[in-house]
């Protein structure tokens, strides 16, 4: 992987959010040693050292495989560069920065000691002026010590740890007199309200100018500097303000300028105008999250930010620009990035591109000492600092799940477990107040959490959180309503110490299915799952939003939208409604249904579905929307609409409500899965939203019945009278049976007496089928995993072990071709292309046997449907019996009776 990087990796400015024109980036091969003992206790007797033995590219972690050392040890690495570099103007001032190091960093230049610095996240710099040679070449050298201490604010870094430099390095001209920060805060109105730092060598006048959006927006200030830090404080006002959101991402680009006697230092930045509060509407005693004075529901999802080659640092400017993309064309509008900052440059594109972000603060792992709330404070301190300017923030999130706030915790539970939010001491929870009310001084323009919370513990806090991971429609409807009910100004519930709810927003802030079953979910379908809990949340007038745990797979969790390689899952909706994508169960403007995914009915009943509303957008209001459906299913391979109607709906106002008059559909007189597709639509035709619920239609008859000529015989896919596989199982309640590799399933199949059927002309055979990919547990068997803290550091969950596992349908193909044989004699050839398993799996959902233990959940299959040949009929009539084979080569072959895939019917035969 290293020798791919030809060129400098990470060659742009690291900050596009503050820029200077006169720098040099230092990224690349620098010398490097990694000691691994611990012998250094004084820092003031440092010395840089001469020995170097190998190579590494900064600015990617020493335990990465991108640094080209791939070594995951705690440890002192030591770095040295050489370089020659002289200032255009005479008299500049030099800087050498660093984005971030982890976490004890000591900088020498030319031998002297230039500064140190500790904290994993937070960026630094030293100034080197007097010890740079601007006619000779420089050297370098950096001491970064990382020993996983329990004091250190880390964060969540299992996955691939952050050791030494792991953001880039440059060094950078200054003026004697520059800025070196300006906090924007903007208001809707076009008030633009900076605060500037200034140092200065020297006291003197200067003129402090800003100029936006191509000299649209401009503003000069004269200042009187003393030698010195200066804080200045300085407005102007933006006309006709363009303003930011995620729809309309709109930055005022451009520069400011300090003119300081015959010097100007000049820096490249840009802010965005928009407002985030929390706002009380109508006669509600709960608030709503706002976005330039109007409700926002924040369709979120929980970002661990991790790299499959540079871990925590990204390979390139391309793929951070790429990560937002990949969000946005979800239709999400909010990321969540977990257990640490992000890089500036990946803020910077969610700036960009739209996107909102809630960012939180490091944890760390250690008893909430003095040590470590020290070290945590330095760090917040220097995220904030850091990244105030970016309009894409929303929210800071000082703490996560009571991570580092609980002391001498007795259990290692993966979030928590009973008894243990009392180890969340009373002087820690004050301690969290403080941060709380720190934050909010720091920065009174965003919200701030105190606590992320899964053992319901708040203390103070903006947004009433709380986490959940629980699979099953009935578990999550019956968690969210309970929620949403002790939810309320004076309520106990979801605080701690004796504190109270306000009226603060209701939001989750993670959920899924990954961690609600018996070992975790493995790897296994989670389209199903998603589509029902969004339907639960957009049901709650007082929910503000979610977020989705998680944007892509990590280790040890296999829910994301992507894979860890940013491939595709396919979750099928589509199939269900044409066009239908997940961006659907986004929309602002969405339609609820409020009825299970799927229910088991009778044929030709009539079934009322009760719909809701639910706004968070003004786009629409005041205007007539149409909402069509449609009663479709599947009859033999044939696509066939059972009911159908439209509903115009007056399209006002903020939040849920219900829809008058529910829709009623009469079901299919036979055996099907039946599709209640529902679309809105606005004025010109163009959909705003799709949903989409299902029904299994039972007939009774043990054979079934469907619309077409002829008797029909149900075989059960299990009733095979031989089999050839070296592994074979049945799944789901015995309707579904799996051969793995080559192998035949040999039935039996005894025809209509002549009696029953007097001649038999023609013969049709269907079943469903696809291919079957061979898990390491399918082979072994499972060996599950109880849960412990170990996964929250990244530990490895063996997938292919987990009895949960059945990999969700993505990119990755395994075919498989079969063959039918009738008395030995082929009549018929499918290559099956996949294994899937997606939402359209609905049977394989419907009757899974216990919610938090999935057996080969949302797996289905493909129509295969062969004539047998009529010379072939001829023999059948006679005879009235025959040997069916289904013959797979090296693919494997699963086939799915009446109770699970997609289709209502076992080996099914059609006789004319």
């Amino acid at each position: 992987m290293k020798s791919a990087l030809t060129e400098m990796p990470r060659p742009e400015y690291p900050r596009p959010d503050w820029q200077r024109q006169e720098w040099l980036n230092l990224n690349g091969a620098w010398d490097f040693r990694l000691d691994t003992e611990e012998n250094v206790s004084d820092y003031a007797t440092l010395q840089p050292t001469d020995h170097f033995d190998s190579e590494i590219t900064v600015p990617f972690s020493w335990s990465s495989p991108l640094s080209g050392i791939g070594r995951n040890d705690t440890g002192t690495g030591w770095y040295k560069k050489t370089v020659a570099w002289t200032p255009a103007e005479s008299g500049s001032l030099v800087f050498v920065r660093f984005g971030a190091v982890d976490y004890r960093c000591d900088v020498w230049v030319n031998g002297v000691h230039a500064g140190a610095h500790a904290g994993g996240y937070g960026s630094f710099e030293f100034e080197v002026s007097t010890l740079w040679r601007n006619d000779a070449e420089n050297t370098i050298v950096v001491r970064a010590e990382d020993f996983d201490r329990s004091s250190q604010a880390r964060g969540k870094q299992g996955y691939g740890e952050i050791r030494g430099i792991w953001q880039p390095v440059w060094l950078e001209a200054r003026p004697q007199a520059f800025i070196q920060s300006a906090k924007f805060n903007t208001k809707i109105d076009g008030t633009i309200e900076v605060n500037a730092a200034i140092t200065a060598h020297e006291a003197g006048e200067a003129t402090l100018q800003f100029s936006f959006a191509d000299q649209a927006v401009q503003h000069t200030a004269v200042v009187q500097l003393a030698a010195g830090s200066n804080a200045i404080t300085t407005s102007f006002t933006v006309s006709d303000p363009q303003l930011w959101s995620p729809e309309s991402p709109y930055l005022y680009e451009g520069e400011l300028t300090l003119s300081s006697g015959s010097r100007t230092d000049t820096v490249s930045t840009y802010f965005g105008i928009r407002e985030i509060s929390t706002a009380l509407f109508g006669d509600r005693s709960y608030r709503w999250i706002t976005l330039n004075g109007k409700p926002v529901y924040l369709n979120g999802t929980l970002d661990q930010s991790f790299h499959k080659t540079g871990y925590f640092t990204y390979p390139t400017d391309e793929e951070m620009h790429n990560e937002i993309y990949l969000l946005k064309r979800l239709g999400l509008n909010m990321v969540r990035i977990h257990i640490k900052p992000e890089e500036p440059r990946k803020l910077y594109w969610a700036d960009k591109l739209g996107m909102l972000v809630m960012e939180d603060m490091p944890c760390f792992w250690g008893n909430p000492d003095e040590t470590a709330r020290a070290s945590y404070e330095s760090e917040a301190r220097e995220i904030i600092d850091r990244d105030y300017n970016h309009p894409s923030i929303f929210c800071w999130v000082m703490f996560n799940e009571t991570w580092g706030l609980k002391t001498n915790p007795q259990g290692g539970g993966l979030t928590g477990e009973p008894g243990q939010p009392s180890s969340y001491l009373p002087q820690t929870q004050e301690w969290v107040r403080d941060i709380y009310r720190w934050a909010k001084q720091t920065d009174p323009t965003r919200i701030i959490e105190d606590n992320s919370p899964c053992n319901y513990d708040h203390v103070e806090s903006d947004l009433n959180s709380w986490h959940f991971y629980i699979n099953g429609y009935e578990q999550v409807r019956e968690h969210v309503t309970e929620i949403v009910e002790k939810t309320y100004p004076g309520s106990e519930f979801n605080y701690i110490g004796g504190n109270l709810q306000g009226d603060a927003p209701l939001i989750n802030s993670e959920c899924g299915n990954v961690w609600g079953f018996t070992s975790g979910a493995g790897d296994s379908d989670l389209a199903w799952h998603y589509r029902y809990m969004l339907n639960e949340f957009r049901r709650h007038d007082k929910m503000c939003g979610f977020v989705f745990t998680e944007f892509r797979d990590v280790t040890n969790e296999f829910n994301g939208y992507y894979r860890l390689d940013g491939t595709d899952k396919y979750f099928g909706y589509e199939e269900f409604v044409p066009g239908m994508s997940l961006a659907d169960l986004h929309a602002a403007d969405f339609i609820v249904i409020d009825a299970p995914p799927c229910q088991t009915v009778q044929a030709n009943a009539q079934v009322a579905v009760p719909l809701l509303r639910s706004s968070y957008s003004d786009q629409y209001h005041g205007q007539q929307l149409q909402l069509s459906y449609e009663l479709w299913f599947d009859n033999l391979g044939i696509r066939t609409v059972a009911d159908q109607g439209a509903i115009a709906l007056n399209w006002d106002g903020f939040g849920v409500t219900a829809i008058d008059v529910p829709i009623t559909v009469t079901m299919p007189n036979q055996d099907a899965v039946a599709v209640l597709a529902v679309t809105l639509k606005d004025a010109s035709g163009k959909a705003v939203t799709r949903n989409f619920i299902t029904f299994d239609v039972r007939s009774g008859s043990e054979d079934g019945v469907y619309d077409a000529e002829g008797r029909f015989v149900n075989v059960p896919v299990t009733a095979f009278a031989e089999h050839s596989f070296n592994y074979q199982w049945n799944a789901i309640q015995g309707y579904k049976t799996n051969g793995g590799g080559e192998g035949q399933f040999v039935y039996d199949i005894n025809l209509p007496s002549q009696a029953e059927q007097n001649v038999i002309h023609h013969v049709d055979i269907r079943f469903e089928a696809s291919a079957k990919r061979l898990l390491a547990r399918n082979i072994e068997g499972a060996t599950d995993r109880a849960h412990t803290i170990s996964f929250m550091h990244g530990a490895d969950a063996n997938v292919e072990r987990n009895s949960n596992t059945y990999y969700m349908t993505d990119e990755e193909r395994h075919e498989s071709r079969i063959h039918v044989l009738i008395d030995g004699e082929r009549i018929g050839s499918f290559l099956l292309p996949d294994n899937p398993a997606d939402s359209r799996g609905v049977l394989s959902w419907q009757y899974q046997e216990v919610y938090n233990k999935l057996d080969e959940a949302g797996s289905f299959g493909y129509l295969c449907s062969v004539t047998v040949p009529s010379r072939i009929a001829a023999k059948l009539d006679r005879s009235r019996s025959f040997k069916l084979t289904l013959e797979a080569e090296q693919g494997g072959l699963a086939l799915y009776g009446r109770n699970a895939g997609r289709y209502p019917f076992d080996v099914l035969l059609q006789l004319r």
